[in-house]
Parts: structure tokens; C-alpha cells; sequence
């Protein structure tokens, strides 16, 4: 079912007799366990910043009897930064829309309606798809600080905070690029069904990043992708830039959940803790609670809350870790991330608030309202987080 686009109208927004079942999931676990809209943090600047530091490695360093006071040391702080990002859209809904509350699709003899308020319903399902955009922005975010307010600021999401604790199952393939329905990628060396995850999509269209296609058509430097085996080609348009993964073949296990884990460990995080988690798709959900059966023969899942999320857990050699599904992850990967570490920073608009609606000025016979909110993700140390890509889909 297509969204509505620009004015709502009698025609295009039609009532339906019984209850109104979303078809579309508004699930946002990682932005509701760190704070949602009404935790987090305050800034009173488009950007803003924390610190961190760092100790030296350990030693025996001993000092002889009666020595003088050795060199000093200052431990350095440093800044981290993010920016907040502007999420803003429009509600309009005409005034015959308005009035027409029990007209619906098909015949008109029940008259009852079940959306009273067109303008007051449209307000609510655009709140949720905001909240939603913050939700994907914190994990998948691409940092950038425009140098003037002609561009858009982009707050920077987990994956790509993550610098120290990466592991890579896969084979990651950069540079290429796509034509109607064909990609080109010199050399690709991909057979036809082949799954890959793409990581850069460009301008590419009717694919989407994170999720598995599946090789079709493919010749020495191209190959088309289907959304599912034997499917019909995707057509993309011209784009440059594409970027994918080739997932591993062999299944997820219980060594991949502990590498991840000892990695973040040995570089001063911790996966021992009431709010350390796997961020984990539907794929890899499946995967983890196959991996444990296999190694341990049962597989008993037990549960937590953190900051009203409900979480499944897990034990590992590095702790008992929450597990946190997620339909934003990539469907290769897996994160460890420390909920402890993260918030969400807005930027207040004086009289406002955070996510706020307000009518704009009339230039028709309609209701037209904007919703308006600026928050980042602020997110600690990058290395209380960790994240392995490529694993099996």
C-alpha cells in the first residue's frame, strides 16, 4: 500500500470500517532503552561533545631506594563530538477531509468512521516515523558537519563510531557501480544465487543497505541482484559508489559471540554488565540461538529489562550479554554495545520543546502542521563497543 504524498484528501484518505492494524513495525528498542524522548540529554548547540582519556599499560615500573621523583606524566583528555540532526516534516490535510469523518471506500451506509481527527491521527503516525528515522539514524548514521547551513547535519550512528573492536567474516567489496539493472564490479568472481549484503548504495534505487540480495545474470565484471532466488532483476539506476559484502559460509557460533566479546574486553570495554548488549537482526537471532543449542544442547533463554526494554540474554566467556532484536542491523552483522554508554542529546527549541508540532501559515483550504525535533547520539567511549560484519545470512 502506497503512502500519502503532499494533501490529504477525501480521495486519497478514504475511512475503513474496523479496527486500524498497522502493516508497518514501530519497534525502536535501541532509541527507547537509552533514554527515548524523555530521558537523555540537553545541548544549546548544534554540536556537542564529551571526553575521554587514557591510561598507560600496566607494568612492574619500581623505583630504586632513596631516588629522586621520576619524570612526570600527564594523562591526556580528549574530545569526542557528534552533531544533532534535524528531523522535520509536514502534515496537510484539507478541509474537506476534515469534515468528511465517515466517508470511506466503497459503499457508504455505516457513516460511524473510525478516525475522528484526520489532522490529530496524520500527527501521530508522522511522530512515529520521526522516531523511527532517529532509531536507524543511531545505528547506521553517517557522520557530517556541513561547514555552512546549505547541507544537512548527520549525526554519527553506532557502526560508524565503531573504529577499535571490528571483525570482519566476510569479504568487503568496494567500488562499484550500477546501470539500469546491472552493477558492475571488475573481476567480482561471484557465482549466480550468491548472497551479499549491500554496505554503500549510492544513488541506487529499490535496494536498500543491510539487507541480502542475491547474484542473478552474472558475467565476468557484472551482475544484476534479485530480492530473492529466481526473482526478477532489481532495477537500480545510475550510481556510483555501491559498496557490499560477501557473507561467510560458514553458520554463526558461539566463537564468533566470544571473539566479539574478548575484543572489546582486551581494549578496555566490558561485556560483563546489566546494560551490555547484542544489537542483532532477524537473521542473526536465529542464528545465535542455533549456535548455543548446538554448543551447549539446550538453549535457555532468560531475560532482562534495561531502561524498559525486555531483553533475552545470553552467557558468554565475557559476561551475560542482553540480546536486543533489532530490524535496523545489518542482516550480516552483530553489535556490542554498552546501552550504559549511549543517550540521546536534543537540541531544545525555547517554548518548544524536543519533538513538537505547530500549525503553519495558511495558504489554502487546509490544515498543514510541522513536526519538528534536532537530536544526536552520544555514545562514550568507542571502544565499550564492538561489532562483527560479514557472518553467514
Amino acid at each position: 500500500m502506497a503512502g500519502i504524498t503532499g494533501l490529504g484528501t477525501t480521495y486519497n484518505l478514504p475511512n475503513y470500517t474496523g479496527v486500524l492494524h498497522s502493516l508497518s513495525p514501530a519497534a525502536t528498542p535501541f532509541f527507547s532503552a537509552i533514554g527515548g524522548l524523555n530521558g537523555g540529554g540537553q545541548t544549546t548547540s548544534t554540536e556537542f561533545e564529551w571526553s575521554t582519556y587514557d591510561l598507560r599499560n600496566p607494568g612492574q615500573n619500581t623505583k630504586t631506594e632513596g631516588a629522586t621523583a621520576p619524570t612526570a606524566e600527564a594523562r591526556v583528555r580528549a574530545n569526542v563530538t557528534n552533531v544533532t540532526q534535524i528531523h522535520q516534516e509536514k502534515v496537510s490535510v484539507a478541509y474537506s477531509k476534515q469534515a468528511a469523518r465517515g466517508q470511506k471506500a466503497g459503499t457508504n451506509n455505516d457513516q460511524s468512521g473510525n478516525v475522528q481527527s484526520e489532522r490529530d491521527w496524520q500527527i501521530e503516525q508522522m511522530l512515529k516515523q520521526m522516531i523511527l528515522d532517529v532509531e536507524w539514524s543511531f545505528i547506521n548514521g553517517t557522520y557530517a558537519k556541513p561547514g555552512s547551513n546549505g547541507t544537512a547535519r548527520q549525526t554519527r550512528g553506532l557502526v560508524q563510531a565503531i573504529t577499535t573492536n571490528k571483525l570482519e567474516r566476510g569479504t568487503a567489496i568496494t567500488g562499484a557501480s550500477s546501470a539500469t539493472d546491472t552493477i558492475t564490479s571488475t573481476a567480482h568472481g561471484l557465482a549466480n544465487d550468491t548472497a551479499i549484503v549491500f554496505t554503500e548504495t549510492g544513488a541506487a534505487t529499490g535496494i536498500v543497505a543491510g539487507r541480502v540480495y542475491y547474484v542473478a545474470s552474472k558475467a565476468t565484471d557484472t551482475f544484476k541482484v534479485v530480492s530473492a532466488v529466481g526473482g526478477t532483476a532489481i532495477t537500480l539506476g545510475t550510481a556510483s559508489d555501491i559498496a557490499f559484502r560477501i557473507p561467510a559460509t560458514a553458520a554463526t557460533d558461539v566463537d564468533d559471540i566470544n571473539d566479539l566479546a574478548q575484543t572489546v574486553y582486551d581494549n578496555g570495554g566490558s561485556a560483563d554488565g546489566e546494560t551490555a548488549t547484542l544489537i542483532v537482526n532477524s537473521v542473526q537471532k536465529r542464528a545465535l540461538t542455533a549456535a548455543y543449542a548446538t554448543a551447549y544442547g539446550k538453549y535457555v533463554e532468560s531475560s532482562r529489562n534495561v531502561g524498559g526494554v525486555n531483553m533475552t540474554t545470553l552467557v558468554t566467556d565475557f559476561g551475560t550479554l542482553n540480546v536486543m532484536a533489532s530490524r535496523h542491523v545489518a542482516q550480516d552483522s552483530v553489535i556490542l554495545a554498552d546501552l550504559g554508554m549511549c543517550r540521546p542529546v536534543y537540541l531544545e527549541v525555547d517554548g518548544k520543546g524536543h519533538f513538537f508540532a505547530e500549525p503553519l501559515a495558511k495558504t489554502g483550504a487546509s490544515e498543514d502542521v510541522q513536526l519538528y525535533g534536532e537530536v544526536g547520539l552520544a555514545y562514550g567511549p568507542e571502544t565499550a563497543h564492538g561489532i562483527i560484519t560479514g557472518l553467514k545470512v
